[in-house]
């Protein structure tokens, strides 16, 4: 579904990826890990067309999107819930959600997707005219994701959905995305809880300064590289 192919970027001056090289396949739940300025973000914004790769390919679907307006690549099935959450402090929970609905063109097709978020966010639901900005923060992690799901996405890129939240809220998080998962959602996961990422992905990427040092399963991970050595941005201890 979705390939990258020896993408590099920059940021000015400052080189942010060096030739990664990633696939997702439709259905799975695939994730990004590594320390803070890695290139996991980068990453994502390089789909999402927030920054322009100079060099390398992305493809969607068979077709390149590099070049590609953030509108344009949404219109294709792209959604991202950026780190931070980005929802509308002013607008209502309802406003927020109609917002995320820009690429549906059939009000049947909006109000199927509402029932859908509703299904998956009940408190939602109970907060429909209430400011964004007044929820919680786990409250305004789920009205992000619900968000973006309001367009039925082909891949929901998720940046950092557990940062900042109580361990109670992160645990609803983890469980919120094992259960879009197992509802046939592909997902494309940049988190910093490194143990509980590992738990519930079908595949991860372990990045550093903008590389891919090594990929795999959970267990094969694991049994090749210092997890924590390389998370914590002691070492580069991969085992060839």
């Amino acid at each position: 579904m979705l390939e990258l192919n020896g993408v590099h970027a920059r940021y000015g001056a400052i080189t942010a990826l060096r030739g990664v090289s990633i696939n997702v396949s439709q259905g799975e739940l695939v994730a990004l890990l590594g320390v803070n300025g890695a290139g996991k973000s980068t990453t994502l914004g390089c789909i999402a067309g927030v920054l322009r790769p100079w060099q390398g390919g992305i493809a969607f679907e068979g077709g390149s999107i590099v070049g590609k307006s953030p509108e344009q690549i949404a219109r294709l099935g792209i959604s991202l819930v950026p780190e931070g959450r980005d929802i509308f402090p002013s607008l209502t929970v309802e406003e927020n959600l109609r917002l995320g609905a820009f690429t549906r063109s059939e009000r049947s097709e909006y109000r199927r997707n509402l029932e859908e978020v509703y299904d998956l966010f009940p408190v939602l639901r109970e907060r429909l005219q209430q400011p964004g900005g007044t929820l919680s923060g786990g409250e305004q992690q789920q009205l992000a994701i619900a968000r973006a799901l309001m367009s039925s996405p082909r891949l929901l890129m998720l940046d950092e959905p557990s940062l900042g939240l109580a361990p109670a809220l992160v645990d609803q998080i983890f469980e919120l995305i094992a259960r879009l998962h197992q509802r046939g959602v592909t997902i494309l996961l940049v988190e910093q809880n490194v143990n509980r990422t590992l738990e519930i992905v079908d595949r991860a990427y372990l990045m550093n300064t903008g590389l891919i040092e090594s990929q795999g399963t959970a267990q094969q991970l694991r049994s090749r590289a210092d997890i924590e050595s390389i998370y914590m941005g002691v070492g580069r201890r991969v085992k060839r």
